[in-house]
Parts: C-alpha cells; structure tokens; sequence
C-alpha cells in the first residue's frame, strides 16, 4: 500500500509533497499498527479533521480485512497445491519490487546533502548488523537531524553576522 500512497496522494493528487510522505511513513513506522493505516490516519486528519482520519482508517482497514479474510477461506484448501504456492513466489517478488521502488522515490528527496546521506548509511548498517529497535533507529535519526539542523543554524547565523562577537 505504501507505494500505492506514494502514487495517488503525492503524484496524482498532489494532497502532500515527497517530504512530507516520507516523515508520515517515518512517524507511521515508529507507532503501533500498520503503517499504511497510520500514514492514511494522518493524511485525512490533515485534510478533513478528526473525521477524515477515522473515515481513512476505515477505508484502509475495511476493504483490507475483507479481502484477506475471502482469501483466507479460499485458500485454505488449496494452498498445498504447487501452482498455487509458486503464484505467491512471484507475488511476493511484486511486492518487493513496488517496495524498492517507493524506497528509491523516497530516497531522492530524503538525501538532500551529505548529512542526510551519512545519517541514512549509520541508519542502514546498524538496522542491517544490529538488533535495535526501529523505534530507537528512527529516533536517533530524528535527534541527528535536530543536532545538524541547529549547527547549520549556528553557523548561517555566524557568516552572516561577521565580528558580532567583537562588537559585544
């Protein structure tokens, strides 16, 4: 689904930018549930209120659990069947290929500056060779972003005010 967001809420309706899709994906990773509920949870709230999320967590959920559960009472008889076990290899390499996609599209406007792209490699190589929690991830990336953000601040407000300290 998440590819399926990057598509219709930022290209076609234009309801958010790059940015902002990929600090609701961030935010909706680090909370409880489904990210694609969470982010669709935001979203409507941001366009509609309090109704509006609860109307996209509905229709995020609803069609969802129905659909699974039609599967599930289908598929239960036939999921021994060889043909049937290969068709969910190759959905299953779909959906990595649409997840790598919205990751690389994500990716283009997260790694803005060499910052950003050693924060996402630090992030990266621990997430890969480490157990840490996404959760403790996310947040350091955060706390990382705050550290650089105020030192670029620091230092834009030094250059542009030369010898303030020896005016003082």
């Amino acid at each position: 689904m998440l590819p399926m967001f990057q598509r219709e809420l930022v290209e076609k309706k234009g309801w958010l930018t790059d940015t902002e899709m990929t600090d609701l994906f961030s935010i909706g990773q680090c909370l409880p549930g489904i990210i694609a509920a969470n982010t669709a949870v935001f979203v409507g709230h941001k366009h509609k209120g309090a109704l509006g999320g609860i109307a996209a967590a509905l229709g995020v959920a609803v069609p969802s659990v129905i659909i699974i559960m039609i599967i599930a009472a289908f598929l239960t008889g036939y999921a021994h069947i060889p043909a049937v076990q290969s068709a969910f290899v190759g959905l299953r390499i779909c959906v990595s290929v649409l997840i790598i996609n919205a990751a690389i599209k994500l990716l283009k406007h997260a790694l803005v500056d060499l910052p950003a792209i050693i924060i996402f490699l630090a992030v990266f190589a621990l997430s890969m060779f480490t157990g840490l929690h996404v959760a403790i991830l996310v947040a350091a990336a955060g706390i990382c972003g705050i550290v650089l953000s105020s030192l670029r601040k620091d230092t834009s407000s030094d250059k542009n005010n030369p010898g303030e300290d020896n005016q003082k």
